[in-house]
């Protein structure tokens, strides 16, 4: 595990008692009847407030940008007191459309990273506003990129026990998350950035919210399509973290793959694809499918049955008859049938040969800083338009 050099909460960024009771003391002696009032009060706690805010903003120097989107803008930066230990700074804009200048997405990710502290999730070391009223998130530096990265580039080579490695990462944060009551919602290869050290870490929790209450109706607009569920898909109001297992899924295909295993143009034909890959939902192996939202029964004569272990297996040889078992309780179309995060690493496949490489040994590629920029620039939810994605599209499930 990789120890950060910055601590999550500084004793830096706090007022001494004795500072805090002197400021205090002379607006009681200010005040009628040695009461303050309450506007005089007021005024305290935002001068203390700025104080606060302002010390923490001072003890980080920005460097050179690293990525700009219409969202944010990413910059490396460094403690001002210790020039190597670097940064990034995400500096989210403010907009006019929301209510104080912030998105949603800004308001979950700092308030869930603040709540979430783990080796394979991306660490929130501090929060503070500029003086261009923006938000500033002092975020871990991970310079070498994201797995898409490592997907796509063809002269990176790895094999089963690196996809291993990685899985059991990501299965561990994900696992992190839903112990402690949040859903990611938008789990991804180019949210998956790799360490100094190798060790991948789950960021951008612009989509992720708590999921405690049972009965909460939640949005299904979220995870980004190619990774998205057939439940989301289809509608449903209520859902478990059996959505981010299924990300995880179809992450652990394409990493097998290297091309996006279902890539569909629009959530109609992401639904399809996803029927022609693993079978059609039917109330006779989803009970329930046919009453959610959006439903759309397929042709009789066009109902594919659901795959088995064989299927899984001849389409991902690489990952075994043990890893292809694995796969396929991830990628189950029914979410109550679905393995947990904690089934996913209690799974027999960690345990088979090859085992997991270590992590200072799996296949890195340089220059991954302006990488980390491009990631931490986008929205929650927003997709990679690239022509990398046409590939997928022309894998025809029908001849398999």
């Amino acid at each position: 595990m990789a120890v950060s050099p910055l601590p999550t909460r500084s004793p830096s960024t706090t007022l001494s008692t004795s500072n805090t009771a002197f400021r205090l003391k002379g607006v009681a002696a200010r005040s009628p009847g040695n009461a303050p009032s309450p506007q005089i009060l007021q005024n305290a706690d935002r001068e203390l407030t700025e104080q606060l805010n302002d010390n923490v903003r001072q003890r980080y120097m920005k460097d050179k940008k690293l990525g700009e989107g219409t969202y944010a803008i990413v910059y490396l930066g460094h403690l001002r007191t210790e020039p190597s230990s670097l940064v990034a700074i995400k500096k989210i804009k403010v907009n006019a459309e929301y209510k104080d200048g912030l998105s949603m997405d800004a308001i979950r990710e700092v308030k869930y990273l603040q709540e979430l502290s783990h080796p394979n999730i991306i660490a929130l070391h501090d929060v503070f506003s500029s003086k261009d009223q923006n938000l500033n998130l002092v975020l871990e530096y991970l310079p070498l990129g994201d797995l898409e990265m490592l997907i796509k580039d063809g002269n990176i080579h790895y094999g089963a026990a690196d996809v291993k490695a990685w899985m059991g990462m990501l299965a561990r944060g994900v696992w992190f998350c839903h112990e402690n009551f949040i859903l990611h919602r938008d789990i991804k290869p180019n949210n998956l950035l790799i360490a100094t050290d190798g060790e991948v870490k789950l960021a951008d929790f612009g989509l992720a919210r708590s999921f405690a209450d049972p009965y909460l109706n939640m949005t299904h607009q979220v995870i980004t399509r190619w990774y998205r569920p057939p439940e989301l898909l289809y509608g449903a109001r209520q859902y478990s973290g059996a959505v981010d297992i299924w990300s995880m899924g179809i992450v652990f295909a394409e990493l097998l793959l290297r091309v996006p295993f279902v890539a569909g143009n629009s959530d109609l034909d992401q639904i399809t694809k996803i029927c022609e890959a693993f079978g059609t939902p039917t109330e006779e192996n989803w009970p329930g499918v046919t009453k959610l939202p959006t439903y759309i029964p397929a042709d009789k004569g066009h109902i594919v049955p659901v795959q088995g272990r064989d299927f899984f297996l001849r389409q991902f040889p690489t990952a075994g008859p043990v890893g292809a078992d694995l796969l396929m309780s991830m990628c189950t179309l029914n979410p109550s049938k679905r393995s947990t995060a904690c089934q996913v690493l209690q799974h027999r496949w960690w345990f088979t040969e090859p085992r997991p490489t270590n992590k200072e040994d799996l296949p890195r590629k340089a220059g991954g800083s302006q990488k980390m920029g491009s990631d931490l620039t986008r929205k929650g939810g927003e997709l990679d338009d690239s022509p990398f994605k046409d590939t997928a599209r022309q894998l025809d499930f029908n001849a398999m």
